[in-house]
Formats: C-alpha cells, sequence, structure tokens
C-alpha cells in the first residue's frame, strides 16, 4: 500500500519577546501563527474498520494538536523562563494574562521543535510525523521535517 501524507493547518495568536535579542522583537509583541502538521502512513484497508480508507481521521489529528498545541499557546504569551523576563510574565500573571514559560528562547525555530515532540508523543503508532511549518509571519516560517532529525 502506498504511503500519503496528509496535512492539517491551525491558527493562533500568540505573544512572545526575545531577551537579549538585538531589534524589535526584544519587545513584547504577538503574532497570528499558522501551524501546518504534516503526518504519513498507510490508509487502513480493514473495510469493516469506521477510518477505512483514511491515514488518520483529520478530526483525531485536529484533537491532538489542539489539545497540545493550540489551546496551550492560543492568547499567551511566552518567555524564556532562564532569562529575567520571568519576573514581567509573574507581574503579568498576577493581572490575570495568560503567560508560558519555556525552557528555551520563543523563536519559531524553538517552538517548531517544542511542537514536533510533542505532537510526536500523541501520534498512534503506525503514524509517523512528517513535517511541521510554523508560519509567524506572511513571508517569515519555520520548518521541521523528521528526515532531518533521524
Amino acid at each position: 500500500m502506498s504511503k500519503i501524507r496528509i496535512t492539517k493547518q491551525f491558527t493562533f495568536e500568540t505573544g512572545h519577546a526575545l531577551y537579549g535579542y538585538d531589534g524589535k522583537c526584544k519587545n513584547v509583541h504577538g503574532h497570528s501563527y499558522k501551524l501546518s502538521v504534516t503526518v504519513i502512513g498507510t490508509p487502513i484497508t480493514d473495510n469493516s474498520n469506521v477510518k477505512f480508507g483514511m491515514v488518520i481521521d483529520f478530526g483525531d489529528l485536529k484533537k491532538i494538536v489542539k489539545h497540545e498545541i493550540v489551546d496551550v499557546f492560543d492568547h499567551a504569551t511566552v518567555f524564556n523562563k532562564n532569562t529575567p523576563h520571568v519576573e514581567l510574565a509573574k507581574e503579568l500573571e498576577t493581572r490575570g494574562h495568560n503567560v508560558l514559560l519555556v525552557d528555551y528562547q520563543p523563536t519559531s525555530e524553538m517552538m517548531v521543535i517544542d511542537f514536533a515532540k510533542k505532537i510526536q508523543q500523541h501520534l498512534p503508532e503506525h503514524i509517523q510525523l512528517h513535517a511541521l511549518k510554523l508560519q509567524e509571519t506572511e513571508s517569515s516560517f519555520a520548518e521541521w521535517y523528521a528526515a532531518d532529525n533521524n
């Protein structure tokens, strides 16, 4: 049976700041992120299976990505917890803001690595994560490919 890649796209709004950066992105700002998640597998051949003909039900993939990524990062502000930004994060939290403290600089590159790890942990055994594309602006994005990370 042929291997097939399927992709589901997601959008979410997230703020961040890059501590120590030498440009405008050192300031707190936000993006309308677009995340494309591509998995690879073979379509189910058992015609008694309700998922017959599917690699994975798009709804099942959506549940994983929404739970692990979208619901967590949407309308949150992300800071590297190993920087003085932690003080700002604490102040925002006391004022009722949704703040995420992560172990990395919250660039698109590092976020897409984090997302790959989180998604991979929840995919069925017969499905592999093939690629992620995290688009930060209309013209800027980071991509993660399984083939590059073996």
